[in-house]
Formats: structure tokens, sequence, C-alpha cells
């Protein structure tokens, strides 16, 4: 991949940051042909902000939660590492090891490099640091590469260990889906069994609990059965497809034009029970894909 310069999406988007040092910049990569684009924020979290097809805006973003340093970002594509969900307690044991991490890591507010770029893709790294190892004590290297394609945007994830130890790890990802009628959403799945995040409860799956409306749905798939999902959202289906990720939670607000269909390597809390928890060998490396495509 060469690099040819970033460009910003404020060439789209009146009053989105040029500055490469903002909080809040981001890069454009576009499917001329297909009028395919996405934006990159690798500042906020090394995220996916918009991924647009033609006229259609596949993700939602809240673009003052965007702009606010201060608050998670509400919308986009957001990075979930080195562990999707909550812990119990915040906190995990692994080992002789033990620590402290929040609700889905540490990596969607970290800032990460920029490594190489073309019209299409970027990619984007992240390394270990002393305030990483702080609550996650091993060293890694981690690797993002967006491209868009016609219709479809592509993830390659690298994430990489670099300790002497054995190095435990999640990966996950949680796209805002924009959706302007939530009566529309419906998503095929060979799921019996579900753990509900509002109730707290585990029980068998009834269609019924994806129906979106006045509630907050929170719903862990818990064997989906595939490690692809399609959904129907407003008039087109979305497809998310994956070569590893079995963990899967819908997931929405009241009153909010979107839903987040989020695809994980592992369910939440799995830094403590090791359900489909990844374990990599000292230098050794895994590679994840994903596709979206609307």
């Amino acid at each position: 991949m060469q690099s040819t310069g970033p460009s910003a999406c404020s060439s789209y988007d009146d009053g989105m940051a040029t500055d490469k040092t903002a909080h809040n910049y981001e890069i454009e990569i576009n499917h001329a042909a297909s009028h395919t684009r996405a934006c990159v924020a690798p500042n906020r979290g090394g995220m996916v902000t918009t991924f647009d097809v033609g006229d259609r805006s596949v993700f939602f973003l809240d673009r003052a939660s965007f702009d606010d340093a201060e608050k998670n970002v509400r919308g986009g594509n957001p990075v979930l590492f080195p562990t999707p969900g909550k812990l119990d307690n915040d906190s995990w044991a692994y080992n002789a090891r033990s620590g402290s991490l929040k609700q889905h890591g540490f990596a969607r507010n970290l800032q990460w490099k920029v490594e190489e770029q073309r019209q299409d893709a970027v990619k984007l790294s992240l390394e270990s640091t002393d305030a990483t190892r702080a609550q996650y004590p091993w060293d890694f290297g981690a690797a993002l590469t967006y491209r868009v394609t016609a219709s479809e945007l592509h993830i390659l994830a690298e994430i990489e260990n670099r300790s002497k130890n054995i190095m435990p790890f999640g990966l996950g990802f949680h796209p805002y889906f924009a959706i302007k009628n939530k009566e529309t959403f419906a998503l095929e799945t060979g799921a019996t069994r579900v753990f509900d995040n509002v109730t707290k409860r585990q029980g068998p799956f009834s269609k019924d609990a994806l129906v979106l409306g006045s509630r907050e749905v929170d719903l862990h798939l818990l064997d989906h059965g595939s490690t692809c999902v399609t959904f129907q959202r407003d008039d087109a289906p979305v497809t998310i497809e994956s070569d590893m990720m079995t963990a899967w939670v819908v997931w929405t607000l009241p009153g909010r034009d979107f839903v987040c269909v989020e695809p994980w390597t592992c369910p939440g809390n799995a830094l403590n029970t090791r359900t489909d928890l990844w374990e990599l060998d000292p230098h050794e490396m895994a590679l994840v894909t994903l596709i979206y495509r609307a």
C-alpha cells in the first residue's frame, strides 16, 4: 500500500477537522466508481466514523459526542480491545495475573498511528505503552487496515503478542447502523438462547426480543451459530461477514435512530471465564477479517 497523503472528510462535510493533531481529525477513503466511502478517525480510537454507499449513510454518528474529547463516541464503528463487553466488577484474573479494565477495553480511547494510505484504504497501528500495561500487562502490537470496495467496508485486524508469556485477548466492533424506522428491523439468526443485559437474565430466544421500539434492547445471542449475520433496516439489508467473530450483540436505545449489531470474537467477561478467549503464544499473530456489506 503506497502512501498518497491523507484526504480529509471535511471535503464532504463542513466543519470537520483537518488538523492531523486534532482529536476529531478524519481521513477519507473511497471507491469512486461505486460512490462508496468511509471516514476514519485515527486520533479517536482508530474508528470508522462514516460509511456511505451512494447517498445512503450506513452508519449513524452523533457528531457532538465525536467532537467532545471527554465523551465516548456514540456512533460509527468503535474498536473493542483487548476485551469486548463488560468484565465482572471491571476486573479480570488470568493465571497468576489480575487487573482492571473498563467496559470494551482501552483501544477506543487511544490515538492510533497512520501507517499507510491510498485512495481506497488506510492502515493504522497501536502499540502497548506503560499506560496500557498498567491495565493489561502484556506487550502487543495491533493494526487495522480499512478498505472500501463497491458497497463494502473491509477490515483486517492484526494482533501480535510481543510478550514472553501467553497473551489472552478479545476483539470486537461496535457499529452503529442508521435506521429511521425501527419497525423494519429484522435479523436472521439460528440462536436458541440469549442473555438479556437489561434484565441480566438468560433464557430462550424469542423473535419478540428483537422488536425495536420504546425500550432499550441489549441482547447477546449465545448460539447464533455463524460468523455472519444479515439484517433488514429501513429499505435495505446489511450483511456482516467475518472469519472469527462468533459472539453477536444487538443494542439500541429508545428515541435514537440507530441499532448496533456487534460482532465480537468472544463473549463479555471472557478474560475471566475464558469462553472463546483467544490466547496467543509469544510472538504469535492473530488475523481477523470483517466485511460490512450494504
